[in-house]
């Protein structure tokens, strides 16, 4: 596996409620490791900022934008289950060395959700049958907060 280091200025990261997103400029006219980087948009990464104490942290490569003063790397960050991330705040707005390499995880793996969900069965004529004491449409449409003027 490539390890890639790179000293970056870790510019921005933005938080929505499904991802963060993390943005590292590449303030140079030569950008070093060139040809591993542009394979490598589209796929998982482990990310690391050497700085940090938030060791390896997977991450989407969504990707790379080069113009003559900067190269652009961005990435998706879809979970913080262990608090990884909220530990890469600080560093925000400051140049560090960033550790990149490619991960075995698919785009796919990577986005699957991890709750238990509802179960449920469904019978040969498409109707959906669920177990007694699960939440069902009726018992959702009877929570609902009511507006008061």
């Amino acid at each position: 596996m490539t390890n890639i280091k790179l000293n970056v200025l870790f510019k921005k990261m933005q938080k929505d409620d499904k991802k963060e997103v993390l943005m590292f400029h590449v303030l140079s006219d030569e950008l070093p490791h060139a040809d591993e980087l542009l394979k490598m948009p589209g796929s998982i990464a482990i990310l690391n900022v050497e700085e940090s104490e938030a060791g390896d942290v997977d991450a989407e490569f969504v990707s790379i934008q080069r113009d003559n003063k900067k190269t652009v790397l961005k990435f998706n960050i879809k979970r913080d289950t262990e608090g990884k991330v909220s530990k890469l705040y600080s560093f925000a707005g400051s140049n560090v060395s960033l550790g990149l390499q490619p991960s075995q995880m698919t785009i796919d793996e990577f986005y699957e959700d991890d709750h238990e969900g509802i179960e449920y069965s469904v019978d040969d004529d498409g109707t959906v049958s669920v177990p007694e004491g699960q939440l069902s449409i009726n018992d959702e449409s009877e929570t609902k907060l009511k507006v008061v003027k």
